[in-house]
């Protein structure tokens, strides 16, 4: 660099001299004579034979010379300042590395089990490694009580200290059993510890629960899982599958929480979880017994497979390259392949979230087993319940504990911003026809309410409305819709949906090449209906069941629609198919109900009250048609919807069905749907469904 600098202060002189007395010969030969300049000018220097042109061409050499240097000076001065910029990056970011292995090393967050909170001296092993004193069984028994769990894979290995490394890692591999007790063993012979008198024996580590690999790896425990993993095993008998929940239950169906728990005769219903149908049948909330599962130690044992649930657990960090999740004890878990059913969790308002620790504390977010048992407990100690919220679930537990304050001084209120209830999905009519329905049960009803404030005065929580009325209760139950659990989309690369939130995957429910999604956490794409995302009971079957199929190697596409059900009590109630948005155009054909027209009488006809049970995937080939003709509409009263079919329609075709008490006719609903035709006379399609038939 500095060679280039000194050449061209030499060479600059001279450029400059020779530039000069070309310039001026090209101005004297253009003077004397009235010719254009050559193209070369012959300038006459003392450095060659006059009119040869090599004074020209040293100056050429000296100007190609020069700037070749300075582009070269330029190069190695552009390179150089690059290469300094990437040694300080690097610098800055190995320090902050260092300083979050400090932490993660020295300051773990809470300890494990029964083990003393150590010091940052104690935990670490460079600070162990260089004390001379102390007996080798001390220095071992501080090594194994180091929170190494808490760190990554990484660290643990470039860790100094030479015993560590010495030692399996346990995050990298889960010791087995009989691997645990001499570790045990060394940490007791440790009576205490010299710097604080305190004893650091600390009690056996519990054996392994869990396998560190299964091939079928289900995250969530509820319906799509278990429908994964029951369809998952009639595809490969032999299969060993592992569900993970993070609650404490086994899996269980959902609809029974804000539907026929509440109207069981039971006292001790919340212990039990059983219940009776609408036709007298008891059966229990879950879907079989523990004595259906297997052990989760025990699923690589078995010989013929197995499923394994291992409760109380949550997987927080996927490893998708690694094929691999981490759970929020640091453990973690290898796979073949992995289904994500996580399901959602019902959503607060913000008001309500900013009211304080007393409105906190008088809330429920309906989702839960637990939070069954808790409504069930306040719906029998306060005297005012307020739901939030006009949807299924609102409506759902505004009937049910209507019912209950019949036969107590129990004030049961539903608010909901809409003009009625179901004012999302139902047509105007059908759903001023449905509040009415509610309100007959005990329910005072306040529609068009916009929360605005929510506040704690007096024993009593109050709720003021944007238009200026206040509504005072005991407790509020917030019934406003659910949000998709995607926490695991960050860490394993998943894409969420901007428009309808979950994970993104295409109709065979795949996220990536070994990873599946199910339930309400699926955002689909549905070859009929386009982009979705279903949150109800037997979408969650149907995607479940389809979702293992794939996972099995069957690479089946998304198109047998599922359907959901509602039921106001045991007297109304309704299935529904497709998209139902009350935005829609529809059109609705109704007739005068029966006696066999309530969910009462379908349950008995079915034998079951959870209907997706009784769904199949056969044709309707068998009640598509009917030998003789419909007789016409009978006259009836005006808002005397007693069953019907209403139609949903976009671009005049039929993409959504509403069953109204009209129950055992859903393979029609859905041919109807999958053919995708125009309908010139919906009447004529009504038909199909036999509602005038007595």
């Amino acid at each position: 660099m500095w060679t280039c600098k000194t050449t061209w202060k030499k060479l600059a002189p001279l450029a400059r001299t020779c530039s000069t007395l070309c310039r001026q010969n090209a101005r004297r030969t253009v003077l004397n004579s009235d010719r254009r300049l050559p193209m070369v000018t012959q300038a006459h220097m003392s450095s060659g034979t006059p009119g040869s042109g090599g004074d020209n061409n040293l100056y050429y050499l000296l100007v190609g010379a020069t700037c070749i240097a300075g582009g070269f000076y330029a190069y190695r001065t552009i390179k150089g300042d690059q290469e300094r910029y990437n040694e300080r990056m690097n610098e800055i970011a190995s320090r902050a590395n260092k300083v979050a292995e400090q932490a993660e090393t020295y300051l773990p967050e809470e300890p494990r089990g029964d083990e003393a909170v150590e010091t940052p001296e104690e935990t670490s092993p460079e600070v162990t490694a260089e004390e001379p004193e102390g007996p080798p069984v001390e220095l071992e028994a501080e090594i194994e009580e180091a929170p190494v769990a808490d760190l990554a894979l990484e660290e643990v290995v470039e860790m100094p200290c030479a015993p560590t490394q010495s030692e399996p890692s346990p995050v990298a591999e889960s010791p087995p059993a009989e691997t645990a007790e001499p570790q045990t063993t060394t940490v007791t012979e440790s009576a205490a510890d010299p710097a604080t008198d305190e004893p650091t024996n600390v009690p056996p580590p519990a054996p392994v629960e869990f396998p560190s690999h299964a091939p079928y790896l289900l995250i969530g425990g509820g319906t799509a899982s278990f429908a994964a993993a029951r369809s998952i095993r009639a595809r490969d008998p032999g299969a060993r599958v592992l569900i993970i929940t993070d609650e404490p239950d086994l899996p269980y169906m959902r609809p029974p929480l804000s539907k026929e728990l509440w109207f069981s005769d039971d006292p001790g219903v919340v212990d039990t979880l059983r219940f009776k149908q609408w036709n007298g049948k008891e059966r229990s909330i879950y879907f079989q017994p523990p004595s259906f599962y297997v052990s989760p130690q025990d699923l690589e044992k078995v010989e013929n497979g197995g499923v394994a649930v291992l409760t109380g657990k949550k997987v927080v960090h996927m490893d998708v390259r690694g094929n691999k999740v981490t759970l929020s004890d640091n453990t973690e878990i290898s796979y073949d392949k992995c289904l994500i059913a996580t399901g959602g969790v019902p959503r607060n308002l913000q008001v309500i979230e900013r009211a304080g620790e007393e409105v906190t504390k008088r809330t429920t977010l309906f989702r839960k087993v637990e939070d069954f048992k808790a409504l069930n407990k306040v719906s029998r100690d306060t005297k005012s319940i307020t739901i939030i919220g006009g949807g299924f679930l609102g409506s759902e537990l505004a009937c049910a504990l209507g019912r209950r304050s019949a036969d107590s001084d129990l004030e049961v209120i539903q608010m909901f911003p809409e003009k009625g209830n179901m004012g999302k999905v139902l047509p105007e009519y059908l759903s001023n026809w449905t509040t009415a329905k509610v309100r007959s049960e005990g329910v005072r009803v306040i529609t068009e309410a916009l929360v605005k404030g929510v506040s704690f005065k007096d024993g009593k929580v109050e709720i003021k409305l944007k238009d200026g009325r206040v509504v005072k209760t005991d407790h509020i139950v917030a019934a406003v819709g659910l949000e998709p659990s995607v926490e695991l989309a960050k860490s394993a690369g998943l894409e969420v949906d901007s428009d309808f939130g979950g994970y993104r995957v295409n109709a065979e429910l795949q996220a990536r090449s070994n990873i599946w999604v199910a339930g309400d956490a699926a955002c689909f794409y549905d070859i009929r209906l386009g982009r979705r995302r279903v949150e109800h009971h037997d979408h969650a079957v149907v995607s479940g069941r389809l979702a293992g199929e794939n996972m099995t190697g069957a690479n089946k596409p998304y198109w047998h629609q599922s359907m959901f059900w509602s039921d106001l009590g045991p007297d109304v109630g309704y299935e529904a198919i497709g998209i139902v948005d009350s935005s829609l155009p529809t059109v609705g054909v109704f007739a005068k109900a029966t006696a066999k027209d309530t969910p009462k009488a379908a349950t008995e006809k079915s034998g079951t009250g959870i209907r997706s049970e009784s769904e199949t995937e056969g044709t309707a080939s068998s009640t598509a048609t009917s030998s003789t003709p419909a007789p016409p509409p009978e006259p009836q009263q005006k808002d005397d919807y007693g069953k019907g079919v209403i139609f949903y329609l976009r671009d005049k075709v039929v993409v959504g069905i509403v069953l109204w008490n009209v129950f055992n006719r859903m393979p029609i609903a859905r041919k109807i749907i999958k053919d995708g035709e125009e309908h010139a006379d919906l009447n004529e399609v009504a038909k199909l469904f036999n509602i005038h038939e007595d």
